[in-house]
């Protein structure tokens, strides 16, 4: 990668930008995952079905899986404050139109649609920032600070849209997601400033593709195999524990967010861990070999004793999520700064289609009480990728390989 990444812009500016990066993921983050919290109050507002509730539900992650890559590819024609600043003001203001009247439930569905296609272009834009201001052996811990945008956006989400929907209904509760990433938008728009675009070649020739070589598809790869042991703790966590253990839902519901918490401080540690090594994918290895473990683990306390099945959740729960950041960071690098949004835009892609396809297909397996051999089957995509992360290819997050 172009040495320009590695220059800093002063020490307070550039964790100002970083600031910005996560606050713009966080409020994408709270629209993309906060909708689930409103179905209840969907379903009573406007007699919707669970299947009908759980279309429109899904709307956002569809408009964001087919306009990942596009956006990535714009961050790194147009730089990352434009992309942002537009991507995500355009999904507030279309969250204020499905905010106010009354609409069918095709119209919402397409506003959430489009909307989910807009706040896509944080994804790849909010990491290429952080990926040009910071240098290498601070990069894993930024971004780090980044990749907590998913916890925090639930959390804003947990908290504020139940409250809201159950006083004024489940349209005037998307004001809160619509108004923060409005907001954020014009601070994007104000402050964040983008760093050094890479310098071309003597004739001025742009940077050849980094995917005429296999090693960064083998990262996409690995990371998406990945996916599946982090969402079959997310997904099945809490209807595990409220149908095999006779919790409560409101306590499941907090044992997930504790866990979720120390999944957010796990992706810290995993950066700053890669920064010190001075390699993403060495300690992305090692965590797949853990996160297969641990899922094994789980499996083992299904089947034996329940104090051990709960204490293998949470450490499940902190251990399948820390490799993200990771991935993502080596993907960035691996590419140079000149292809970054794209590749973090093909990154993103395959970790949502893996995340898509592990509820349904996992669920199968499971039926009506099969959660051990689900288990188990989960831990079988972390070794997989063990195998397929290219630790050889890495020359370190200083350059490209």
């Amino acid at each position: 990668m172009a040495q320009v990444a590695d220059v800093g812009i002063g020490g307070k500016r550039r964790w100002l930008i970083l600031a910005l990066g996560l606050a713009a993921q966080t409020a994408s983050c709270s629209f993309l995952y906060g909708l689930p919290f409103l179905v209840p109050s969907m379903q009573r507002a406007e007699g919707l079905t669970l299947a009908e509730a759980g279309t429109v539900v899904a709307a956002p992650s569809l408009g964001l899986l087919f306009t990942l890559i596009l956006w990535g590819a714009a961050a790194d024609r147009y730089g990352e404050r434009l992309v942002m600043a537009i991507g995500l003001g355009v999904s507030g203001l279309l969250l204020v139109y499905a905010a106010v009247g009354d609409h069918s439930l095709g119209i919402l569905f397409g506003v959430f649609l489009l909307a989910g296609a807009s706040t896509a272009s944080v994804n790849a834009a909010s990491g290429r920032a952080v990926l040009g201001w910071f240098g290498p052996a601070e990069r894993g811990f930024a971004m780090g600070i980044r990749q907590m945008a998913q916890p925090l956006g639930v959390g804003v989400a947990a908290f504020g849209l139940p409250p809201l929907a159950d006083r004024w209904g489940f349209q005037v509760s998307l004001l809160l997601p619509a108004l923060t990433a409005i907001g954020v938008a014009l601070l994007v728009a104000w402050l964040l400033i983008d760093p050094p675009r890479p310098e071309s070649g003597t004739a001025g020739e742009k940077p050849p593709s980094p995917y005429r070589r296999p090693a960064l598809w083998r990262v996409h790869g690995a990371s998406a195999l990945l996916v599946v042991p982090q969402f079959t703790v997310s997904a099945f966590t809490p209807v595990y524990l409220v149908t095999m253990h006779d919790w409560t839902a409101a306590s499941a519901g907090w044992f997930v967010g504790a866990v979720q918490i120390l999944g957010a401080l796990g992706r810290l540690v995993s950066g700053y861990w890669s920064d010190r090594v001075g390699s993403r994918l060495r300690p992305m290895r090692q965590l797949a070999i853990a996160s297969g473990a641990v899922m094994l683990l789980v499996a083992l306390g299904d089947a034996t004793w329940p104090w051990l099945v709960l204490l293998a959740l949470v450490l499940a729960a902190v251990i399948t999520v820390s490799d993200n950041g990771l991935g993502f960071t080596a993907s960035a690098e691996m590419a140079g700064l000149a292809w970054a949004g794209r590749a973090m835009g093909t990154q993103n892609t395959g970790q949502n289609i893996a995340a898509a396809l592990t509820p349904p297909m996992l669920g199968l397996v499971i039926g009506d009480s099969r959660y051990a051999l689900a288990f188990c089957v989960a831990a079988v995509f972390p070794a997989l990728a063990v195998a397929l992360v290219p630790v050889k290819d890495e020359k370190g997050p200083s350059g490209r390989t």
